[in-house]
Order: C-alpha cells, then structure tokens, then sequence
C-alpha cells in the first residue's frame, strides 16, 4: 500500500503510529521499512507482529529491562501484538554480547524457575491478551543435526568476526566456544519461526536483531525491522544497570526500596528515565522538561514524582504515597521510622552474646551475601543504634531491641529468642 492511497484519517493514525513508536529509540533498521510496515498494518487492520526475546539468566527484572517492555506496551496500545519469546534454549548458553569469556551455562531448573519469574513481572507492564508467550525449546529443540549445519551454513566465520566481543576475544588470544557462535544464529532462527514483523532490543543487541533479518531473507521470510532502544545507566549515572553493579531498582523490590533507589538517581538522567522507564505520556513529559529548564520545577520534586511513579507502575497508588511519607519522615526529617521492621536473632546462634558483624547482616535479611555485608561495611553504610561499624571482621555483642541499619533505606529492630 502506498501513502497517496491511505484516507486522510488513516495518514493521520499512521502519523501518530510513527511518532509513538520512533519516540526514544537509539536507531530504527530500516526505517523506511517501518515506517511502510506501519502503513501496510493501518490500510489491512491487521497488527504488526512484534518480537522480544528474553533469556532467563537472573531471577529478577530491573528498571533498565523495562525500557524494551514499555516500547512493547506502547506497540500494543497501538493494536500490534506481542511475541515474547522465553530462550528457554538459548538461555543454556547464555548471550556473549559483551562477555570477555563464555559464559557458565544454565541448567534447566535454572531456566525454568528464572523463567516463571520473569513471566509474573513482566505482565506488570504488558497486556497479557495482546501477549503471545512462547518458549524457543519448542522450534529449536526439534531441529536434526542436518539442521542446524544447514542453519550454519548461511552465515560466515567472518560476519561472526564482526562482533566486538567476539573480535577483542579472538585477537587476545580468549577462548570462543563453537556454542557462541550458535547463540545470535538460534536467536535469529527464532524471527524465521515466528515470521516476526519488528524485533526490540538494546543498542548491545543490535547484532542479533539484525541476524534475524538476515535469516529471514535466506529463508525467503519478508524481513523484520529491528528497533534499537538506549542502554539506561545505573544509579551510578556511568555504567548501564546492572544487579551485580548493584546500582539497579528491581521492580519487584518494596515499595520503600524502589522509592528510596529512585531518589539517588542522578538529576541528569531523570528525564531519560521518565521517557524510556515510566508510562508518562508525551504532553506531560514536555511539560517536565520544561519545568526542569525553567526553573519552575525543583529536581527535587522532579525525582520524588519519578519515585512514586516507580512504585505506583510496580505496587500500586496506596502504597506509592505510603513510601513517599516514609522517604519524608527517615530522610528529610532524619528520624528512624515507626513501624521498623523486625527481625529475629536466636540466642544459639551467639557466642557468649556475641556474633560476627558480617552474619549478622546475612542472618538478618539486610544482606544477601558475605560479599555484599563486606562492601557494605566498607562503604561506611552499617549502624548499630546509629554507631557507624567499619570493621569487616569485628564481632559485636547485640542486645534484644537494636536497630540495625543498612545503608539509608534498610532497617531492622533486632529481637532474640531463647
């Protein structure tokens, strides 16, 4: 279908497909194709099919995973549909982009149980009936061996080179396992086993998004256009979002914690958040922008308005406002809050009533592992009753009714049984 053929209204829907979906990607390839997906899609009312792979390599989603799902929902709301695809296959070997050595496989429990925790949090964002789940085990593990040589038969060692991981590696003389080579070849194969019509991902993907297009045209399939969004920095405002950085807001975390992450994000980066990481429209986004270049609205206000909007997308309204007022009440009045949580210690586990430092922020929940109480403790962030500790081997006598405090957001009042 050409332009000059639409009605004067469907031009105006196309207009509008196109700023919507053009709004805060880092590159569109091709554009122009699109852009005539978009027209083809509004002149037969039939949806654009729109593909995002997922491997399901840690537990849990974080704000910057959520930059791709809100395109995806903007997409659906536009009336396209969803192929969100769980490499439940691809996910045992484990993308390399970026990796300067192979990656440790996962089992499949380790793939399934990450999986089911994706599926839970990622329909906080998308539209579960606009939603087509399919897991790539279901085409890729059927595939003969005379398969998947005839699969890598279409693609070159050379274009292989062309990735910067895979180039760094091989001229420092790193290792390279034939199995990476299969992961952006299985990822693509995923576009010829969908047919898909468009492919998300980050600008780190770009290489595998436009192998599914490549695939595609060996295949003889109409090529999917692909969609590069921006990679988020953390809360470190330098390196991209990352839970072993530690500088990530999980959107499955409490209320209190997503509030109080989102507040020490950079002022810089708060605009970048609004547009790729929350469901603020175009007008109100503008109208921000504005605020922040002409004064009229405090950064301040500006990041705590982003906190609830965190917390309102992931839990709800209530429970936004609730940790708003608990932000207030800790942070700019400096008072330690009224309803600390509990956490109980039993007397077995003391020496002559005392513990190490390091097991007791692990055994109380305030740390997830060794390593993390170590920086912590390093970092100057543990309290006891307000007494900043700074010694990772110290042993410390606690008393029934200590607060126990990590960092600015974690508190505990320590309550010992037996």
């Amino acid at each position: 279908m050409k332009w000059e053929q639409l009605t004067a209204q469907q031009q105006q829907e196309v207009e509008k497909q196109w700023q919507t979906i053009s709004r805060g990607t880092a590159e569109i390839v091709p554009a122009e194709e699109l852009r005539q997906k978009i027209i083809d899609s509004v002149a037969s009312g039939k949806p654009l099919q729109v593909k995002l792979g997922l491997d399901p390599s840690a537990p849990d989603i974080h704000v910057g995973h959520t930059v791709v799902l809100h395109k995806l929902r903007q997409f659906q709301e536009l009336g396209h549909e969803v192929q969100l695809i769980i490499g439940d296959f691809t996910g045992r070997i484990g993308d390399p982009t970026g990796k300067s050595e192979t990656r440790k496989q996962l089992t499949e429990e380790d793939v399934k149980r990450n999986a089911a925790t994706y599926k839970e949090q990622i329909f906080k964002i998308l539209h579960p009936e606009k939603t087509k789940v399919f897991f790539n085990s279901q085409w890729l593990s059927p595939l003969h061996f005379a398969d998947v040589v005839e699969l890598s038969a279409k693609v070159t060692v050379a274009r292989m080179l062309e990735r910067d991981d895979f180039t760094k590696r091989y001229q420092s003389n790193q290792a390279i396992s034939i199995h990476e080579f299969f992961y952006p070849l299985m990822q693509g194969y995923d576009s010829v086993a969908l047919k898909s019509d468009v492919e998300l991902g980050g600008t780190d993907q770009k290489f595998n998004l436009l192998m599914g297009r490549s695939l595609q045209k060996e295949y003889g399939i109409p090529q999917q256009a692909a969609i590069m969004m921006p990679i988020i920095e953390g809360l470190d405002g330098v390196q991209k979002m990352s839970k072993s950085l530690g500088n990530y807001i999980g959107i499955n975390e409490e209320p209190n914690e997503i509030y109080g992450k989102s507040m020490s994000i950079p002022d810089e980066l708060m605009i970048k958040y609004y547009e790729l990481a929350t469901d603020i429209g175009d007008e109100e986004l503008d109208q921000l922008k504005k605020g922040l270049e002409d004064g009229s609205v405090h950064p301040r206000d500006a990041k705590m308005r982003l906190a609830h909007t965190f917390v309102r997308m992931y839990h709800n309204a209530e429970q936004a406002d609730a940790a708003e007022e608990h932000f207030k009440t800790v942070f700019q009045k400096r008072a330690l809050p009224d309803d600390l949580p509990e956490a109980e210690l039993s007397a077995a586990q003391l020496d002559n009533g005392k513990i190490k430092l390091i097991e007791l922020l692990v055994t109380l929940g305030l740390q997830s592992s060794n390593g993390e109480a170590r920086r912590s403790i390093q970092q100057g962030a543990v309290k006891i009753n307000e007494e900043k500790m700074t010694d990772v081997f110290a042993e410390v006598t606690v008393n029934d009714g200590d607060v126990i405090q990590v960092g600015k957001r974690k508190f505990a009042k320590l309550i010992l049984k037996g």
